[in-house]
């Protein structure tokens, strides 16, 4: 993929060297069953269990699937446990290497490409469902990828697609009070996104992905194409509250998670 800009080369760089979920368990060897079992009882059990309601992996049965930047494949496979037809793009070629080793492991079926986001390789109406989840805010061109979304979708297809929230507890309290204000990056010169780019995703290397981060409206005027759309926040460990977190009840906790979670997560239909 000759003539990725500086952006997209960086975001290559940084999950070929730290595989998106591979810093959850450090335990077992990536690419054993024991690792891959781990990264999703986590994910599912502990960061986000949320998840499988929200983005209804059991929905899709008998559906063509499209995952724009499937990583090590962990939801992708969800899906194809639900039945749908599955295939995973990736700019990344160890993240496709990765997620075709553990379909494999798993015996279960799917099709695999390296590709940019931006510039989908399939014809229109090509799905019946698209999945990015986490990964366009780091592509320059959020609102062109979506428009590709738009275009490969069937009609009546539905999109399903989680950006980073701006309205967040994590962006306003990490980046902007204690980073930027109270850590005085601000003062030295450094904005909100340079501060992303170094501290949002792990990293042990000076990759420094593009981050971006979307209001509930600036996503709807990212997803005005489509007739019918749902927006969602989700999101927040308790952890995040720090010493608040024991005067905060289950009830309140869960508003609290659709409201300021670090995740807004669209449901739309073409």
């Amino acid at each position: 993929m000759a003539g990725l800009t500086q952006e997209k080369l960086r975001a290559r760089e940084q999950w070929g060297q730290d595989p998106c979920g591979a810093v959850y368990d450090r335990e077992h060897e990536l690419g054993t069953r024991e690792f891959f079992d781990e990264v999703e009882r986590y994910r599912y059990k502990e960061y986000a269990p949320w998840m499988p309601r929200v983005m209804e992996f059991e929905r899709f049965r008998g559906a063509r699937l499209l995952e724009i930047g499937c990583g090590m494949g962990t939801d992708l496979l969800q899906f194809a446990r639900g039945g749908a037809y599955c295939t995973g793009i990736d700019l990344t070629p160890r993240s496709i290497e990765i997620t075709r080793h553990r379909f494999k492991l798993y015996g279960a079926d799917a099709s695999f490409m390296i590709s940019d986001g931006e510039h989908l390789p399939f014809r229109s109406e090509s799905f019946d469902v698209v999945y990015s989840n986490g990964v366009l805010h780091h592509t320059p061109d959020t609102a062109g990828a979506i428009r590709e979304v738009h275009r490969v979708l069937r009609p009546d297809g539905v999109a399903k697609i989680m950006l980073y929230h701006r309205n967040s507890l994590n962006y306003w309290v990490e980046i902007v009070l204690r980073r930027g204000v109270l850590g005085l990056e601000f003062l030295g010169g450094r904005s909100a996104e340079e501060i992303m780019s170094r501290v949002i995703e792990f990293s042990d290397h000076e990759a420094r992905p593009l981050v971006k981060v979307y209001s509930r409206k600036e996503v709807r005027e990212l997803f005005k194409m489509f007739k019918d759309v749902r927006v969602e926040v989700e999101q927040l460990m308790r952890s995040e509250l720090r010493i608040l977190s024991p005067l905060v009840s289950d009830s309140m906790f869960d508003r609290l998670c659709k409201s300021i979670g670090w995740n807004v997560i669209v449901t739309a239909k073409k």
